[in-house]
């Protein structure tokens, strides 16, 4: 299976028939999840895979170690559905909803992300409700809207978006869970500033979330279906998380449970005392979503003059066994320090740019995105030290693949090899507020001197936050690079104004030159607002 979306081409009208389909759509969707069969049928059809084991005396390790990952400082509010369903799914959240002081995260790992920014959650963001009834339907929804600033200034998000789950088990030792995500932008309805492609791959988007059972055998758990894996997490920053797939077309804008995009995959975890393995297999891969040449946050490629430029669709790896990734994570807390190793062998799920030249009947440069075959080692440490936490992540990845200027180099890449590391601090203030600084690097071991990346990149990044009232926040989050003038600012403030409900206001600004990562979306600065409701 795969990450399925339906799409409604753009025939001019905007009629009942159209609504119609998408109400339709949503109903079905909506079945899905809340349809779950009764604990005898299910039971009946799962029991090839139960051996009526129930649970062992290891199961307070395991609470403990989950309890641990999911209460990291850094991960303040990753996710408010996972807090919702924590009760019904004690693993589930990998972050809590709402900010922690450093004390709370002493023994905390870091296993959750990082090459760029994730917005913590407001910490005056209504409390998550502490529990409700098993199966109960839980979620979100909120309306997003977006005006770029740039000329020619213009609407560039109206997005309804709805998401949907519930949880439960079966018996003592199998739980299960549905989720599913349905977004709907009007702006393409509204306005005529995008091409047909843009309105058809971003108008409508239906797809599951976490769709998975999980099966308890003692000393292992295994997940099988749709889900989540996080090995690392940095504020605002992609490292050691090597495993998500990312929905990239905003950029990295979007809070992080927005962003990242669940893999199939079968996932055996071992707990023992303060030791936490894990074995991963993903058969069917989920690739990143990078939009459409025309979309706002497209990733454009280097043109060249006297060539005009073409962009082919995208080429995904087909299904088969040799494409699949897989991988293997161990996690330890010693003497309070929390450190884990991994290797992970996948197909990148960030494309390439391949690029080939055509010089009749006209001079023609044309990109191809592929994903690459890469292999990737890393770990993380963290330690909270009672006035601050400190946390960092490393990764070295080979087999990717970089674009190059010259044009007489064939597809127009070359195989560079990458070290990548961050350290960050997260130092908590008075009146709640909290202020958190990283320093980050990115070596290219055997650098060819026609890549854009310099061999050694360096960049920082400052979070600030706190409250203004008691139900008012203010944040600004600054990343920038020490190699070029190449930065981003983000500023904003959240009003949790009635439980359950937020309401949240702000600005996005790039700067920078062309090639540089925050500047090539330099003509992309917007005001947003945004409006949530969780039940």
């Amino acid at each position: 299976m795969c990450n399925r979306k339906w799409v409604w081409r753009d025939d001019g009208m905007f009629n009942l028939g159209r609504c119609a389909q998408r109400f339709c759509s949503l109903a079905l969707l909506v079945g899905v999840v809340g349809y779950v069969p009764g604990a005898a049928q299910a039971q009946k059809l799962l029991s090839p895979f139960l051996d009526g084991a129930g649970n062992t005396v290891n199961t307070v390790t395991k609470t403990v170690t989950r309890t641990a990952e999911s209460t990291t400082l850094a991960a303040a509010a990753d996710d408010e559905v996972e807090t919702l369903l924590r009760q019904a799914a004690e693993d589930d959240a990998k972050s809590g909803a709402a900010p922690q002081s450093a004390g709370a995260a002493a023994n905390a790992p870091a296993t959750s992300p990082a090459v760029l920014p994730d917005m913590a959650a407001p910490a005056g963001q209504a409390a998550a409700p502490l529990a409700k009834p098993s199966g109960a339907l839980q979620g979100f929804a909120q309306f997003e809207l977006a005006r770029t600033l740039n000329d020619p200034s213009h609407w560039s998000k109206m997005l309804t978006r709805v998401e949907l789950g519930r949880s439960g088990k079966i018996n003592d030792t199998v739980k299960w869970k549905v989720s599913a995500r349905v977004d709907y932008d009007a702006v393409f309805e509204a306005t005529d500033f995008y091409p047909s492609p843009v309105r058809s791959d971003q108008r409508f988007n239906a797809s599951f979330r976490e769709t998975y059972l999980d099966m308890d055998a003692g000393d292992w758990d295994l997940r099988l279906g749709r889900q989540h894996v996080v090995w690392g997490e940095m504020v605002s920053l992609f490292f050691a998380d090597v495993v998500s797939a990312r929905d990239m077309r905003e950029f990295i804008l979007p809070e992080f449970n927005i962003l990242r995009i669940p893999q199939w995959a079968a996932r055996a975890e071992y707990f023992k005392n303060d030791f936490h393995g894990e074995l991963l297999w993903i058969p069917l891969p989920t690739y990143d979503e990078t939009g459409k040449p025309g979309s706002e946050f497209f990733p454009v490629q280097p043109e060249f003059a006297g060539f005009s430029t073409h962009y082919l669709n995208e080429h995904k790896p087909s299904s088969r066994l040799a494409n699949s990734n897989f991988g293997a994570r161990g996690s330890w807390l010693t003497h309070g320090w929390d450190l884990s190793g991994f290797f992970y062998r996948s197909m990148d799920a960030a494309p390439t740019f391949y690029r080939r030249v055509v010089l009749v009947p006209q001079p023609e440069v044309i990109y191809e995105a592929r994903h690459d075959r890469i292999s990737q080692a890393g770990g993380t440490l963290a330690k909270d030290f009672g006035s601050m936490v400190l946390k960092t992540e490393m990764v070295a990845t080979r087999g990717r693949r970089l674009g190059v200027l010259r044009l007489t180099q064939p597809d127009g890449v070359v195989r560079q090899n990458t070290f990548d590391w961050v350290v960050g601090l997260d130092v908590p203030l008075p009146s709640e507020a909290r202020f958190n600084v990283q320093l980050f690097q990115s070596v290219i071991t055997n650098h060819d001197v026609d890549v854009i990346p310099r061999k050694v990149e360096s960049g920082y990044s400052l979070l600030l936050n706190g409250k203004l009232f008691p139900q008012v926040e203010a944040e600004v989050l600054w990343v920038a690079s020490f190699n070029r003038t190449d930065w981003m600012l983000r500023p904003k403030v959240t009003w949790t104004f009635e439980k359950n409900w937020r309401m949240t206001a702000g600005g996005d600004v790039f700067h920078g030159p062309p090639e540089g990562l925050f500047g090539r979306y330099e003509k992309r600065d917007r005001l947003f607002s945004e409006l949530k409701y969780y039940f």
